[in-house]
Order: structure tokens, then C-alpha cells, then sequence
């Protein structure tokens, strides 16, 4: 009774993971930031950073898969 409660390591399963920009490779360790763009792609979930989708943001609009870009 006397032990202290153990709290949970940050680096266990509750640990965001790495995303990186499908693009570019920029990585953002916390997770993917609310500025970056999220695709699904032949079913798999991508990521482009800012700088990424602003520069080809008309192909995303016009719903072009990144291998047009």
C-alpha cells in the first residue's frame, strides 16, 4: 500500500507515431500536424507537409494522385 502508483511511459504503445511527408520526407515526430494534408491513395493513408501541399495544391483539389504531381 505504501508503493507508489507507476504512471505510464510516453514512449510505450500510447506514443504517437513518427509521420513523414509522402513527398518530401519531412517528419513530424508528435503525430501529423492539423496544417498537413492527408491522402488515401490505392488505400494507403498519406501525409504531405505545408509546403508540399501548397505547392501542388491544384492536383490535390482536382483529386490527381500524387504520382501525377
Amino acid at each position: 500500500m505504501d508503493q507508489p502508483t507507476p504512471q505510464p511511459d510516453p514512449s510505450g504503445s500510447e506514443a504517437q507515431p513518427v509521420v513523414v511527408c509522402a513527398r518530401c520526407g519531412t517528419q513530424s515526430p508528435g503525430g501529423a500536424p492539423p496544417t498537413w494534408t492527408c491522402s488515401v491513395e490505392n488505400g494507403t493513408r498519406e501525409y504531405f507537409c505545408v509546403e508540399c501541399a501548397r505547392a501542388n495544391l491544384r492536383a490535390i483539389e482536382g483529386r490527381l494522385d500524387s504520382s501525377w504531381w
